[in-house]
């Protein structure tokens, strides 16, 4: 079994990388998790007041 030296990626293609993961978490990923978040948040209130009805005095 042979093994091969890890080769690090050159410094541009790295940078490249790294400026492609940024550009994806910052247009894509943060406002489609923060969009399910709310969602998801205000689904839940909605069921929670479906079966326990409005908050206030009773």
């Amino acid at each position: 079994m042979t093994t091969t030296p890890d080769t690090p990626d050159s410094p541009r293609s790295s940078k490249r990388e790294e400026t492609r993961l940024f550009i994806f978490l910052i247009v894509f990923l943060f406002p489609l998790l923060s969009v399910a978040l709310v969602s998801g948040y205000g689904f839940i209130v909605w069921i929670t007041q479906m079966f326990f009805g409005p908050p206030g005095p009773a």
